[in-house]
């Protein structure tokens, strides 16, 4: 008997397509069974301090990848606005920060 599918053409059988939770429910018991039998590897601190080397020096030789998490991170830690060149940002940051203030302290 063919398996039923649905309108997204995906089978309706099989571990993906079990609902996240149950997904979840299955690896646990499988990992407590590898650790069960002795066949799960533990990383050494050594190990996993060299796995990590290795992904970060894979992710950092894609410069376009490191320079969008830079733009990213810079209009995070920024509020996405640019300073006109000086250090503190620019007076009309400075202006428009005053001004926030005292809107705030008139809603006392």
């Amino acid at each position: 008997m063919a398996p039923t599918k649905d309108n997204s053409g995906t089978s309706n059988r099989g571990f993906a397509s079990m609902d996240e939770q149950r997904q979840r429910e299955i690896a646990s018991e499988g990992g407590r069974a590898a650790h069960a039998s002795g066949n799960a590897h533990e990383f050494t601190s050594e190990e996993a301090r060299k796995a990590g080397q290795k992904g970060g020096q894979a992710v950092s030789e894609n410069r376009e990848h490191m320079a969008a998490i830079g733009r990213r991170g810079g209009e995070s830690s920024h509020g996405g606005q640019r300073g006109g060149g000086t250090r503190g940002g620019s007076s009309a940051q400075h202006a428009r920060a005053g001004s926030q203030s005292h809107k705030n302290d008139d809603e006392d």
